[in-house]
């Protein structure tokens, strides 16, 4: 444990942010799932509409430098590769 007053309240705050940052990527894990089981269950009006929920929710992500910009990228091309396939 730390002994210095400053990093006392640095760990104090990593950790605040840790768990922020784990719950929003927990927000985007659940949304792709959304949309994989909309997909599945053949709904295509009701997988594009939560797909466009997904893709905001993944933006919100990378701009946030919480996953990497390419990472959001390949997520929302995938998603939409399994949409558009629906057809």
């Amino acid at each position: 444990m730390a002994n210095i007053a400053s990093a006392r309240k640095a760990a104090r705050q990593s950790e605040k942010r840790r768990q922020h940052n784990a719950s929003l990527r927990s927000k985007m894990r659940t949304a792709i799932k959304d949309v994989v089981k909309a997909v599945a269950a053949g709904d295509k009006v009701a997988a594009g509409a939560i797909f466009q929920r997904a893709t905001s929710t993944i933006d919100i992500i990378a701009d946030k430098d919480i996953i990497h910009k390419n990472k959001a990228a390949r997520h929302k091309s995938r998603l939409a590769a399994a949409v558009k396939a629906m057809a």
